[in-house]
């Protein structure tokens, strides 16, 4: 190792110092506190104190610059050791750790970068759940190496807890693929676990086999020697590397260490205090004070305000598209005017029509293949520090899988727009040649798992020009943002000069006697549009509403209308009963006196079949349509 140069004494001593000076802070925090993991930090002290003050270049005094060196906590219980980090370099005062976990303090026990009214600026992303940690990291590596093409480098810290986490190595292999030479795991392998032995335990020498496996350069260091930990870091790189440390869980507090039982345990007062007055005294008397090295300055500015389409939408009324390739579209045409503009897809890309931005802009376009986990924790990582507009496609029905990482995605308030194709029961015919998919994926709870997900927008476009409309409106809305988009092609409804926004329905169709509100989007609104059209032969006539955003949901205009049409609503979605488009607008009518509200919705699992057969089968066609609303009627008049 030409280029190693070894520390001298005085700086391995207060490297030394440092960690102990964590076991201390986390020790008196945890305790103050009552809750904690105190153990989970203690293993991981030098390697935070090295980290630090030795191998990561960054200001101190500004967090979120975007030239520092970028550090994901995976294993997040060990909270404590961050802030301790952060209080050593003068960014946190000492005493503000002992606010840790109370009510008005930013110290959650996980890492969280929103808490409350104040920031967390020293963290990118929430890592509460585990196994996420190293995937944010990628999107982050592959942001410096590829879009900023910068000399900043991303270290994540994991336990080896996690490493039984799938999402670990979906992120693994992602990073030896694209080659991430710019990333450092760290793996503190401190052998126990919650409530067993990890699995391998002190086996370091299997860990190193299964990352060299994934293509990672793997090496084995003692994760309590400041010395080995320097070496191991400053070695030169060029694949992603791991650093397999081998700690012990507790280390430092005699009682504990290297025993099961005390994960998540604060440690009383009275150990506490003979624990403190022992540290204390390895704390050895060093005329040396370290400060973090300086970040190279090359990272490109970027500006990711007023992200606006150049021009409208050139659809003509009643030509025919999907919105799946109306969002393709899209998303190509804008990323034409803004070269922060990246898209990341699942091997899908052919079905989402993401190939189209692929296609037209290949060197911002990030394949994650089928790890739809990790894409999401990827575009996390890429939209870190606001340096791009990032936009993640799939079929609808494979974010499911995803759903603790976008509650991850939500809780950081991360700006990410996901788009699911196929949505509903067009999936069941999903593939270019004759052949029906099946209910396994259909997606027809996704609805229902965004509109629970805190902060999301969820766009639900019924044709090329809404669809155009919402990647625009996307891509400057702050939060997770949803698009859900069809298969099959639909009419233009709207004309290219329509305007639209977050929160805001359309009326498309009305008279000044309608008698009922059918509130219904994508393929739903179509059948809605043509069972009005069939119903005003029978003179009866129908307001079709189309909310645009299911989240928001622009609960004034369907009241309005509603009272128009003497309170009845009937809402239709192609999406199960729980948790859609009619939940959401009971909930929106729920105090309005005076209202019935009836819903066409899919009751069950479904079957095999082509679109228009599954939603004829299922009572959500046109046919169902126009049959509620004449029953609605005649209840109506029965009971006068």
């Amino acid at each position: 190792m030409e280029d190693y140069h070894k520390p001298d004494q005085q700086t391995v001593q207060a490297l030394r110092n440092i960690a102990n000076r964590l076991r201390i802070n986390c020790i008196k925090a945890t305790t103050a506190a009552g809750s904690g993991h105190p153990t989970s930090c203690c293993s991981v002290a030098e390697i935070m104190s090295v980290l630090f003050f030795h191998t990561m270049k960054y200001r101190p005094d500004d967090p979120r610059n975007f030239n520092n060196d970028r550090f994901v906590l995976s294993k997040g219980h060990a909270a404590p050791a961050l802030y301790s980090m952060w209080a050593e370099s003068g960014f946190l005062k000492e005493s503000e750790l002992l606010s840790l976990c109370q009510p008005d303090s930013v110290l959650e026990g996980h890492p969280t970068p929103v808490s409350g009214p104040t920031k967390q600026q020293f963290v990118d992303v929430t890592i509460g759940s585990l196994g996420q940690g190293l995937g944010v990291a990628c999107g982050m590596a592959y942001t410096g190496k590829y879009f900023d093409k910068a000399s900043y480098r991303v270290y994540s810290l994991l336990g080896d807890g996690e490493m039984s986490e799938g999402a670990v190595w979906e992120a693994m292999a992602f990073a030896s693929y694209y080659q991430l030479d710019n990333l450092v795991a760290i793996m503190d392998i401190n052998r126990l676990g919650q409530s067993d032995p990890a699995p391998l335990q002190h086996h370091v020498e299997k860990y190193q086999k299964r990352c060299e496996a994934f293509g990672w350069h793997a090496i084995i260091v003692d994760g309590h020697s400041v010395e080995e930990l320097c070496k191991a870091l400053s070695q030169p790189r060029h694949q992603p590397t791991a650093i397999i440390a081998k700690t012990i869980k507790g280390k430092g507090i005699p009682a504990a260490e290297d025993k099961m039982g005390w994960h998540a345990k604060p440690l009383p007062k009275d150990m506490a205090e003979v624990v403190l007055k022992d540290l204390q005294s390895r704390i050895m008397n060093s005329s040396k004070r370290l400060y973090p090295s300086a970040p190279i300055e090359d990272s490109p500015p970027v500006s990711l305000r007023n992200v606006r389409m150049p021009s409208a939408p050139s659809y003509k009324p009643g030509e025919k598209i999907a919105t799946r390739k109306a969002y393709g579209m899209a998303l190509a045409k804008l990323g034409r005017y803004n070269e922060r503009v990246v898209a990341l897809d699942g091997d899908t890309n052919n079905l989402t029509y993401s190939e189209i931005f692929k296609n037209e802009h290949p060197n911002r376009f990030v394949e994650c293949y089928i790890a739809q986990q990790n894409m999401v924790s990827v575009a996390m990582g890429c939209a870190a520090r606001e340096r791009n507009i990032v936009f993640a496609s799939t079929l609808a029905s494979f974010f499911i899988r995803a759903y603790d990482q976008l509650r991850m995605a939500a809780i950081s308030e991360s700006n990410i727009t996901l788009c699911g194709s196929h949505c509903g029961l067009s999936a069941g015919y999903v593939v270019c040649i004759p052949g029906e998919e099946g209910p396994s994926l259909m997606a027809l709870e996704d609805m229902a798992m965004f509109r629970a997900l805190p902060t999301a927008t969820i766009f639900y476009p019924s044709d090329g020009v809404s669809t155009e409309k919402a990647v625009e409106l996307a891509a400057g809305t702050k939060g997770v943002c949803y698009i859900r988009t069809g298969r099959p092609e639909s009419a233009i409804i709207y004309n290219s000069n329509e305007d639209f926004h977050v929160g805001q329905a359309k009326v498309v169709y009305q008279s000044k006697e309608d008698q009922v509100t059918v509130v219904a989007a994508g393929v739903t609104l179509h059948e809605a549009l043509a069972a009005a059209e069939h119903l005003k032969k029978e003179r009866i006539s129908v307001r079709v509403i189309d909310p645009f955003t299911i989240k928001p949901l622009d609960a004034k205009t369907i009241i309005d209308h509603a009272r128009a049409t003497r309170g009845r609503i009937l809402t239709v979605e192609d999406h199960y009963y729980e948790g859609g488009l009619g939940e959401a607008v009971c909930s929106a009518v729920v105090n309005e006196s005076g209202f019935s509200l009836h819903r066409l919705a899919v009751s069950h699992v479904p079957r095999s079949g082509k679109p228009q057969e599954l939603l004829k089968i299922y009572n959500i066609d046109r046919d169902a349509i126009a049959q509620a609303i004449r029953k609605m009627l005649s209840s109506s008049t029965n009971a006068k």
